[in-house]
């Protein structure tokens, strides 16, 4: 075989196997941008339910803790105080106030409440969004950080990272009519970094708060 026998038969070969090269590549960054979007929603979902079983628990009040009337003293108390536009890129944060039911509970990070973790008998659970603090020297960031603020077991408030790639955190609370629990609407934004964005949206109405 000639060597122009074999650059054609090489150009051949190129051509046929090129567009299944080119249809892998294209598979391949479809799977990566999958897994990605997959990986956003469920991160969304996760920081959505854990905001919105914080809320719901806003105000709780045990009668088994209402000695002496200590129940009247707590018509001053903020159960749920919303801070507009103070975080990352403009994101809201929110801190909310309970006292201990009688079975149980959980803070934003997974201890189980218990007394040693109240201030004045009352657990507090916060979430904000800020500025990634460990990523390493010139990585990009992919959005900022959701934090969880609750207490530790000295009663002491403590901060700590539940997850990245938060691009904005909203919370609203939305007008009801008189006598019905309270509703917030809670927006949050994900992205990668790089091309992903999306934004995932859910109200959550309080079970113990008019």
């Amino acid at each position: 075989m000639s060597l122009l026998e074999c650059l054609v038969g090489l150009a051949l070969s190129l051509i046929l196997i090129s567009p299944l090269i080119r249809t892998s590549s294209e598979f391949i960054s479809k799977q990566i941008e999958y897994e990605k979007r997959q990986s956003l929603t469920f991160e969304a979902e996760r920081a959505l339910e854990l905001i919105g079983r914080s809320i719901r628990m806003a105000g709780y009040r045990n009668r088994k803790n209402d000695k002496g009337g200590m129940h009247s003293s707590s018509q001053n108390i903020q159960w749920i105080v919303v801070a507009k536009a103070e975080g990352y890129h403009g994101s809201d944060s929110i801190e909310i106030k309970h006292e201990l039911s009688n079975g149980l509970d959980y803070d934003c990070i997974g201890n189980a409440l218990t007394s040693e973790r109240t201030k004045n008998n009352l657990a507090l659970q916060g979430f904000s969004v800020e500025h990634q603090a460990n990523a390493p020297k010139g990585m990009r960031i992919n959005g900022g950080s959701l934090i969880c603020k609750s207490l530790d077991r000295q009663g002491r408030p403590q901060k700590t990272t539940l997850m990245n790639g938060v691009q904005q955190l909203s919370i609203d609370e939305l007008a009801q009519p008189q006598g019905l629990a309270r509703l917030f609407r809670v927006r949050i934004t994900m992205t990668d970094g790089r091309l992903l964005q999306r934004e995932w949206e859910r109200d959550f109405a309080t079970r113990n708060l008019l």
